[in-house]
This record gives C-alpha cells, sequence and structure tokens, in this order.
C-alpha cells in the first residue's frame, strides 16, 4: 500500500476510535480537562507516535532529553506533575506538548541550537505549556471535537517526516479542521509559556540570555522554514513582539558563562552518526578531527565510533582504530557514562566479551540506573547463553527501574529462555501494561495464572496483579 493511501486510512480510523476511545469531558460547564483526563488523552496519542518510524528510540539520546527535561520541571511551577519526553526523527527545528505532559522533542531542534541553553529553553516553554494547562483549556474548550481532532496529530507528526503534502492530505482526509486551532497557542499563552519557561531556565542555571538569540536566529531564517514545513505545525508563531518581550524579560538578568555539558556534544555527534550511510558519516568524522573542526574533540571521536559500528564487516584494523579513539575520550573523559556504554559495547562487537562485560559491570557500580548500561549488559549476557545470570541481574534491574518496558520486555524473554513461564508472562504483563495496553497485560497474567510453575507467594503475587488490573480495566469501561 502507497504511504499517503495508508496514512489517508490511518487518519479516518483515529477519528473513527477517538470518537468511542476518549475521555467523556462531561457538559459544558466544565473548563478545563482533569489532570487525568489529559494523561490518559496523552497517552492515547503516544501509543500512535511510539509505534511509527518516526518515533526515535535511541536509549542515549532519549535519557539526555529526559534528564534535561525533569531537571527543568524540578523547577516549574509543578515539580510533582506527570511528563514524559520522547524524541521524533525529524530535522525541522520543533518540539511540541500534547496533554498529559507528553513532550516531544525534534532531533533537528538539538543539531540546530548552537549552544546547551538555546534548547533547553524550547523545552522549558514547552513544559511552561504544560504546567500552566494550556492545553487543557484549548481542548476542554473544543470538547469531543477537538479531541478528535487532536488524535490526528500523530498522523500529522508522522506524515510531516516524511512530506508535507501528505501531513496535509492525512489532515483533510480526517477533516481535522479544527487541529490548527487546537494547537496554535493564543497570545496570552504563548506570553505567559515565555515568561514562566525563563523562570524555569534560570532556575534550573542555564543562559535565559541565548532564548532571544535563538528566537532571532530562527525569524531570520523564516522564509527558510515557511516554504518547508506545514503551517498547522507552526504553532508558535515568532513575532517582532514576542522577541521583544522576551529580551525585555531578561534585560535585567545578569549574563553568567553556562558552558555547554559534554553529554550535549556527545549527543549532537550521536544524532549525526545515525544518520545517512556509514560510511558518509564516519567520513565525516574523521575530517572533522583530522581538520579539527569540532568544538568537542570527544564528541567527534565518539560519533566517529557511533559510526563505525554501524558497519557491518569490520576489520580487526577497525577495531582496533575505534580501540584508539575510545582510549582517548577515556583518558579525556573518565566515567562519563555514555563513553562507557560505547566502550562496552565495542569489546564485545569485536568478540572480547569477557573484556566488555567487565567494563559494564563497572559502569553499573557508577551508575546502576543508567539505562544503556542496564541494556547492553542484559543483551550481552543473553547472546553470550549466560541466560540465568541475565534473568538475576533483570529480576534486580526491575527493582532499580520500574517504569522502563523495555528491561520488562528483556526480563521476560531470559525467563522465557529459561522455561519459566509465569515469570516470563508477569513480566510481560508489566511491559505492555507500561506501553499502555491494559487488555493484553491481563491476558498475559491470565496466561501466568495457567502456568503450571511458581511457588505459592509468586502464585498470589499474580493473583493480586489481576485483580488489581482488572479493577483498573472496570473503572475505564465505566468511564466511557
Amino acid at each position: 500500500m502507497k504511504l499517503h493511501v495508508f496514512l489517508l486510512i490511518l487518519a479516518l480510523s483515529l477519528r473513527a476510535v477517538c470518537a468511542q476511545e476518549l475521555p467523556d469531558l462531561g457538559d459544558s460547564s466544565q473548563s478545563t480537562l482533569s489532570p487525568l483526563q489529559e494523561r490518559r488523552l496523552g497517552a492515547s496519542i503516544m501509543q500512535q507516535i511510539r509505534s511509527s518510524s518516526a518515533y526515535m528510540d535511541d536509549v542515549e539520546v532519549t535519557d539526555y532529553v529526559g534528564q534535561i527535561g525533569y531537571t527543568l520541571v524540578a523547577n516549574s511551577p509543578d515539580p510533582g506533575g506527570h511528563f514524559e519526553f520522547f524524541l521524533i526523527n525529524d530535522s525541522s527545528i520543533n518540539a511540541f506538548a500534547l496533554p498529559g505532559g507528553y513532550i516531544g522533542v525534534h532531533s533537528g531542534l538539538i543539531l540546530a541550537a548552537q549552544s546547551e541553553s538555546e534548547m533547553v529553553g524550547v523545552i522549558g516553554h514547552e513544559i511552561a505549556h504544560v504546567t500552566q494547562r494550556h492545553v487543557a483549556r484549548m481542548m476542554a474548550a473544543q470538547k469531543k471535537t477537538g479531541l478528535a481532532s487532536l488524535a490526528a496529530l500523530a498522523v500529522a507528526i508522522l506524515a510531516a517526516s516524511s512530506s508535507p503534502e501528505l501531513a496535509q492530505a492525512a489532515i483533510v482526509a480526517s477533516q481535522a479542521v479544527p487541529l490548527q486551532s487546537a494547537l496554535s497557542f493564543s497570545r496570552d499563552h504563548e506570553r505567559e509559556a515565555d515568561r514562566v519557561g525563563l523562570q524555569i531556565v534560570e532556575k534550573s542555571n542555564y543562559d535565559v540570555h541565548a532564548i532571544p538569540t535563538f528566537f532571532e536566529r530562527l525569524q531570520r531564517a523564516s522564509q527558510v522554514y515557511e516554504g518547508g514545513a506545514p503551517s498547522y505545525l507552526r504553532t508558535h508563531p515568532l513575532t517582532f513582539e514576542r522577541i521583544a518581550d522576551i529580551q525585555n524579560r531578561t534585560g535585567d538578568i545578569p549574563y553568567r558563562q553556562i558552558p555547554d555539558s559534554l553529554a550535549f556534544h556527545l549527543v549532537r555527534a550521536r544524532l549525526v552518526a545515525l544518520q545517512g550511510s556509514a560510511s558518509e558519516a564516519v567520513s565525516a568524522f574523521k575530517t572533522r578531527i583530522e581538520q579539527r573542526k569540532s568544538a568537542s574533540e570527544v564528541a567527534s571521536r565518539y560519533g566517529l565510533v557511533v559510526a563505525m559500528l554501524r558497519t557491518e564487516n569490520l576489520s580487526s584494523a577497525d577495531f582496533d582504530a575505534a580501540r584508539m579513539h575510545v582510549d582517548a575520550m577515556r583518558k579525556d573523559a573518565p566515567n562519563h557514562p555514555m563513553i562507557i556504554a560505547l566502550a562496552a559495547k565495542l569489546e564485545v562487537r569485536s568478540g572480547n566479551v569477557k573484556s566488555g562485560l567487565e567494563i559494564y559491570r563497572e559502569g553499573l557500580a557508577l551508575f546502576p540506573t543508567r539505562k544503556a548500561l542496564m541494556y547492553g549488559y542484559a543483551d550481552a549476557l543473553m547472546d553470550t547463553g549466560q541466560v540465568v545470570q541475565a534473568a538475576q541481574y533483570l529480576d534486580r534491574s526491575v527493582e532499580l527501574v520500574d517504569t522502563d518496558p523495555r528491561l520488562f520486555e528483556r526480563k521476560a524473554a531470559a525467563h522465557a529462555a529459561l522455561g519459566q513461564r509465569m515469570a516470563q508472562h508477569r513480566a510481560q504483563a508489566e511491559a505492555l501494561l507500561l506501553r499502555g495496553n491494559l487488555t493484553a497485560a491481563i491476558e498475559q497474567l491470565r496466561l501466568a495464572q495457567a502456568s503450571d510453575d511458581g511457588n505459592f507467594y509468586e502464585r498470589s503475587i499474580v493473583d493480586s496483579r489481576l485483580r488489581e488490573l482488572m479493577a483498573l480495566d472496570a473503572e475505564l469501561r465505566q468511564e466511557k
């Protein structure tokens, strides 16, 4: 099926599904969505985004954006609110807030920002839209029509990654005319998000003066973006008045030179290394290193090794060269988790599994909840037949990090390899629940009940968890 036909069908399907599954907003006297309604609505949209190729499922980049995001949230008006940060693999400069605190960041924003504070300023602005309940206010005003239209946002975001024309066709097909108004914030909302966002950024010890600088640069290049991005995704129009207002707000704040973190440079190098062909990326980073054209030589070496590991057939000389760059990075930036994870991956890939596992263990001793290290260590154990050790490690890991579906999926695979069906289905149920599929999670727990292994204590846990999820399912059905 051609892509544009698929998008049209998906748009129509989304609209039909949303009419049945989106939360009831009650009568017209309600002025806003409740936080629970917002979160459930956002989760339903995220299911569509996560299943697409536009969703960037790179653990290092996602962890970095999440760390920045949660640092900003801690200094926001709602430090205890629900937030989730995710990546869209798209070269356009954009970030957006969905209901329920789901904030998307385009890879193009990270690459276009000339400093970490510029990128942080945009993310802080989106957080402010959430904390000030701007999305909830607009969506409640539009009621069901607005909610169904917002569900088409998933289609628009995914289609825009391929073609603005396809995105427009998807929206027309779904009759999502209110999408522009649903996503475009009012001038008052923008001014409030600018004001609150600046406060968040300043409290988080980033350079607030970078924000108007970035916006001015975007405005000067507006003609380029005007022709390359669909209008309904340009939800934060830049005006001279808005930039002047931000400049006035930052004018009295003393300038502080805030250096970029090494992680910012490493993530930018990683994004470049993962684009295009591996050979082109390798050549580009070699040139950077030879000509010293990078703000961070460590980041250039990192990008080179990431690009090299994308190559299928590496010679022993290639591995030696990559190891030389890793050794140089570890000397200049010892104990950085991204570099440790890359060093371990290189050793495992080159066949030195024992050395790779040791590096993973050293890294996990320093950063026990660093996901790239956790995934890499578990995968290396599984790939080398150390399934018992992998299962034991993953059992401990999900106690440390109980909100990561990938860890539960790995745990399920390890116990399945050992023939431990109850543990397998329990872990799979938690993974599905974290991915928003309550019905499938309940089915997995029923399979766990029907398994012929597990002791009395484990069976009691399964029974209790199944009753809990069934009660939740009944509550959701009652609401619908």
